[in-house]
């Protein structure tokens, strides 16, 4: 990003490579932090209450204070789009990032908020080749060690999720079970599977509340989709009829293969994945797959 760019930093906007946490700050030490990332459409930013309803949640979970309301959150937030719309196109849109830490012990809090253009190079052909999934080996945490609605700093079970899918397939996107075996989520996303025309999502007892998640279910309400929350195995996914992601920055994004096991017919997206993606696109007025594949030089 342009050294143009600034990003609030403990209540002040300074050029982003001047932000700094102290080698004693528990973010640091102890990854005692927590955070949000949305993304925006046509610059406006998407579900920002329900992300910093997320975000306030986890702080009060976690016992931290920001010293903020959450209306200067949220004021913060749609500043620092705006401080860096000169940094992207008309067609772009942006990532916005909100970081708590608990600062050096006996210190106040840190709180950092940026935004910077978003990315879809890596998405952009996965609309139509769809993505490629690996089980890992490393699972969930435990609800009774860490509970997953907590959007938490402390992520080396998905580090070494992510290390694990990489030695299978570098491109593959990880998934975790928890310790029954009962499929769970990504690392920084859903994971959802179509069969017999239900879609189906894992209980929100070892997941966390995605927004994005929250997104495709009311979206699937209003489209007559069943959705069920259940436990589900490896045994379900690999005999799904759809498999796919859901995240902020692809919000829908089909799989082709599941562990290496091809899956769907071979045309993605499938077709509740492309209802799911075109219902969408029009409830926020962009085109999300034309849009990566715009912006990433596919369909230039």
């Amino acid at each position: 990003m342009s050294q143009d760019s600034l990003a609030y930093f403990n209540g002040e906007w300074i050029p982003l490579n001047e932000c700094g946490l102290s080698m004693e700050d528990r973010g640091f030490t102890l990854g005692d932090a927590v955070f949000e990332v949305e993304r925006t459409f046509n610059h406006k930013i998407f579900d920002l209450d329900g992300h910093l309803d997320r975000l306030y949640r986890s702080l009060k979970f976690v016992r931290i204070d920001p010293g903020l309301t959450k209306d200067e959150m949220r004021n913060i937030s749609e500043e620092a789009v705006k401080r860096v719309e000169h940094l992207g196109t008309k067609e772009g849109d942006f990532h916005v990032r909100q970081v708590v830490t608990r600062g050096p012990s006996g210190g106040s809090p840190t709180v950092f908020v940026s935004a910077s253009p978003a990315g879809f190079n890596r998405y952009a052909p996965l609309y139509t080749q769809g993505c490629h999934v690996v089980f890992a080996r490393t699972r969930s945490y435990h609800p009774d060690s860490l509970d997953p609605k907590v959007k938490h700093q402390s992520r080396m079970n998905f580090v070494l999720a992510s290390l694990e899918a990489a030695d299978i397939d570098p491109d593959a996107f990880p998934v975790m079970l928890d310790l029954n075996g009962n499929v769970t989520e990504g690392t920084g996303f859903n994971f959802w599977i179509v069969t017999d025309g239900v879609l189906k999502t894992a209980g929100e007892r070892s997941i966390l509340q995605g927004v994005s998640r929250k997104a495709i279910i009311e979206i699937a309400r209003e489209l007559n989709i069943p959705v069920s929350f259940e436990d589900y195995q490896l045994y379900d996914a690999y005999n799904a009829d759809e498999a796919f992601i859901s995240g902020t920055t692809p919000c829908v994004l089909p799989a082709s293969k599941l562990d290496n096991r091809p899956i769907g017919n071979g045309i993605y997206p499938g077709p509740i994945s492309k209802l799911l993606l075109e219902a969408w696109s029009k409830k926020v007025g962009v085109d999300i797959m034309g849009q990566a594949r715009k912006l990433s030089g596919i369909d230039a």
